[in-house]
């Protein structure tokens, strides 16, 4: 499975921005779906994933409130919506594929991993 994220930009605080995943390479809609995201001098961590029929999702406790993942089966993307976004959410975000569920976990095995799109939100 490949992916490719885009989306990404610079916004000021408060703003929304949404970012979009695209995968191809194999039977995609087996898979979970969904986004991490990691800051300089931080770890990486867990924003948000969807089931693969698109009826579960997952959040980050930080993005329960503000961010909503969907995926389309069609088109093979997942997208993330940010709205109300903070300056802490500044970080490089990854999409990622996997086959062990929607409820990730840091045990979570993750079979694929996007490129990163930059989002940077300023105060």
């Amino acid at each position: 499975v490949q992916l490719q994220a885009s989306g990404g930009g610079s916004v000021q605080a408060g703003g929304s921005l949404r970012l979009s995943c695209s995968a191809s390479g194999g039977r995609i809609s087996i898979y979970s779906l969904g986004w991490f995201r990691q800051a300089p001098g931080k770890e990486r961590e867990f924003v948000a994933a969807i089931s693969p029929t698109g009826t579960s999702t997952s959040y980050g406790d930080f993005a329960k409130s503000r961010f909503t993942i969907s995926r389309d089966a069609a088109r093979s993307t997942v997208d993330l919506q940010m709205n109300s976004l903070k300056p802490e959410d500044s970080a490089l975000y990854y999409c990622i594929a996997t086959l062990a569920g929607h409820r990730i976990t840091p045990m979570t095995a993750i079979d694929a991993w996007g490129q990163g799109t930059l989002v940077t939100v300023s105060s």
